[in-house]
């Protein structure tokens, strides 16, 4: 029986750098883009998926809509004839509204095969968005929410950001609810962070407090869940049913293999990525920046660190019986977490509370910390 996989295919182009962007993505390089689909169709080519079968397929960047159809196509094609692509597999575009707006095109991409589509929305005000450097305006995003709904897709995502310049509570509360009437499947809202080396990083002192970034997280929990949108992981939201299958591989310690420079993979046992060298990837030898093997202590924590960004939490029986270790050890500090209103127990499992999520990263390293010790 065929194992499970993800893939995952880095486009690195885009019309222009946000300010905020810290992956690896290259603006003007449109004349490298046929030989980047060459190069990646070659790299699928020799891979050994052998004992597999995709049942994700994901097209991130950058932005993988600037490659248009006939490229992004030719890409899909490559990675079905490399690895079998099971029925029914979800198969994502990652698009910018200013690249994804023609109802023929998107069209085209759906008889290829393609089913979901992830729009880059990030903000419902034209000025926050050009103070982070984005191209598109709100306009774009809804013109290009029609045009892939014309095209015959049911399923759409929409990213957006909060703690922008200068933002409030009461815009980023207009913002959810511009994206809400587009009436996606699925929303991302992530807290925009100031990455040293990126622009922004010198405008730092513009973006609203931890206290502010707080206020609009716990804001978008409850204005989300009113509208129908179940959060499942700490930044994503979905109807019902319709959760990235792609995205939860990543936190549920799924196989995935990622193609291009940048792009990360968990394959046979081992953690790996390309290193961010588009010149090398052209030329047909792209080196590795990453490279390990799994420990099962490195699982431990991962595991750990990975379930509780999910909703759903920490299972303590799958713990026991994955790992052959016992629960209890982490059941003191947990027990501190619940009476301070950061976790809750619920039939077997542990899970972070909405006000956890905001300190998720101190309970996290608690227990890290105190699984190495043990």
């Amino acid at each position: 029986m065929s194992k499970p996989l993800g893939l995952y295919i880095h486009v690195p182009f885009c019309k222009q750098k946000c300010v905020y962007c810290d992956f690896y993505s290259l603006p003007r390089r449109e004349d490298q883009m046929d030989a980047y689909v060459s190069a990646l169709r070659a790299q699928l080519a020799e891979a050994d998926f052998s004992g597999y079968e995709a049942d994700t397929v994901y097209f991130g960047g950058g932005t993988p809509s600037y490659l248009g159809p006939r490229r992004l196509t030719a890409l899909l094609e490559a990675a079905s004839a490399a690895c079998s692509i099971a029925p029914g597999a979800e198969i994502t575009l990652e698009a910018n509204p200013d690249s994804a707006g023609d109802p023929d095109a998107l069209s085209a991409l759906r008889q290829a095969g393609f089913n979901r589509v992830s729009l880059g929305m990030q903000s419902a005000d034209d000025g926050e968005l050009r103070a982070i450097g984005r191209v598109h305006t709100m306009a774009q995003v809804r013109a290009s929410a029609d045009a892939v709904r014309r095209a015959g897709f049911d399923n759409l995502s929409l990213d957006l950001i909060y703690g922008l310049p200068g933002q409030s509570l009461p815009r980023w509360r207009e913002n959810l609810s511009a994206a809400a009437a587009l009436c996606p499947e699925h929303l991302s809202c992530y807290g925009l962070k100031a990455e040293p080396g990126t622009p922004l990083y010198a405008r730092r002192d513009t973006l609203p407090g931890d206290g502010a970034q707080a206020d609009m997280y716990l804001e978008t929990v409850d204005f989300l869940e009113s509208r129908g949108y179940r959060q499942y992981e700490i930044s994503n939201f979905a109807k019902p049913g319709r959760e990235s299958r792609h995205n939860l591989k990543y936190w549920t310690l799924g196989e995935y293999a990622g193609f291009g420079p940048g792009a990360h993979s968990d394959f046979r046992g081992r953690r790996y990525a390309w290193a961010r060298d588009l010149e090398a990837y052209l030329r047909g030898k792209p080196p590795l920046s990453e490279d390990q093997a799994m420990s099962p202590r490195d699982r431990e924590a991962e595991w750990l660190m990975l379930s509780l960004r999910l909703v759903r939490g920490l299972d303590m029986a799958a713990w026991e019986e994955r790992f052959r270790r016992p629960f209890a050890p982490f059941l003191p500090f947990l027990n501190r977490c619940e009476a301070a209103g950061y976790a809750a127990r619920e039939e077997g499992r542990w899970r972070l509370t909405p006000r956890g999520f905001l300190v998720s990263n101190q309970i996290i390293g608690f227990l890290l910390d105190q699984n190495r010790e043990e």
